[in-house]
């Protein structure tokens, strides 16, 4: 897989980089990205990526590789993540949007006597867990629509907010009961989506407090043909989260070496990436 999807990776970061060039570093922020793809790419420590000697395999790599503190150092400045959303951005723009796009969250535990100060305990699949959670909107395009990792106790309907505000186009949007929440309705909604998501307390009344006019119109939604054979298609986002972890260089359980928000964000950032560029190669094989 790793001599399969390198070059498309190599050649995707050297043309994001080409335009964001920085005066004042030795290493430009391409060349931190692709050291960091390289050993994401592997499932292994940055520290691992800059020896040469672990290069031995590939012919597209940097003509000079920054030290591992240079590297620690440059991971945690913005204009790494700039470049990183850049690179997710492009690759996303591979694909083509959908009207039908899915939100959930995807648990990311560390240990329970992890040391992270930042980790928190949460709801994991089914059952308590201590880590972080990517939350995602998925639309048919090989990378999320938008994205965030969050300690794993945010609330999923109130992050849910936040990702509807990054959203264009328009359509339906599909959700579980985590979801049914009017603030949640009204900012798909303001986006151009109607929310479907089953009411978390289905025999239960309406009750006396604002109702979002998304609600009341997906609760009509939900009790129609339309309506159900719409929701029957969320199960596509549970495929794209399989599928994301699902192979050699995808998105395992974090390993040791990689802990606190920011640190969590740019690994699953760039197995994002990595599993774009895989769904685009297996589209053009089967094409």
């Amino acid at each position: 897989m790793e001599r399969e999807l390198w070059p498309r990776l190599y050649h995707l970061i050297m043309e994001a980089g080409a335009s964001f060039r920085l005066s004042d570093v030795t290493f430009q922020p391409h060349i931190v990205l692709l050291v960091f793809f390289w050993a994401a790419l592997h499932d292994r420590p940055v520290c691992w990526a800059c020896d040469r000697r672990n290069w031995s395999t590939t012919v597209p790599m940097p003509a000079a590789l920054p030290s591992a503190s240079t590297m620690s150092r440059r991971l945690r400045r913005v204009d790494t993540a700039m470049l990183m959303r850049i690179v997710v951005e492009k690759i996303r723009a591979e694909g083509d949007e959908t009207l039908i796009a899915s939100i959930d969250g995807k648990p990311l535990p560390v240990g329970g006597a992890s040391g992270d100060p930042e980790a928190r305990c949460g709801r994991g699949a089914g059952l308590l867990a201590k880590g972080y959670k990517l939350f995602a909107v998925w639309s048919g395009r090989p990378a999320p629509e938008t994205f965030r990792v969050y300690p794993m106790n945010r609330s999923e309907d109130k992050v849910a907010v936040e990702l509807m505000s990054e959203l264009h186009g328009g359509g339906y949007i599909l959700g579980d009961g985590e979801y049914d929440s009017s603030p949640l309705f009204d900012a798909a909604g303001a986006a151009g989506y109607q929310l479907l998501a089953p009411r978390e307390h289905p025999e239960a009344g309406l009750g006396h407090h604002y109702q979002s006019p998304y609600r009341l119109r997906c609760i009509e939604l939900m009790h129609s043909t339309f309506g159900r054979g719409v929701y029957r298609l969320r199960r596509d986002i549970e495929r794209a989260f399989g599928g994301l972890t699902s192979f050699g260089g995808g998105l395992s359980p974090l390993p040791a070496w990689v802990r606190h928000q920011d640190r969590v964000w740019m690994w699953t950032a760039a197995k994002l990436v990595i599993n774009a560029a895989r769904i685009m190669r297996n589209k053009r094989l089967t094409a």
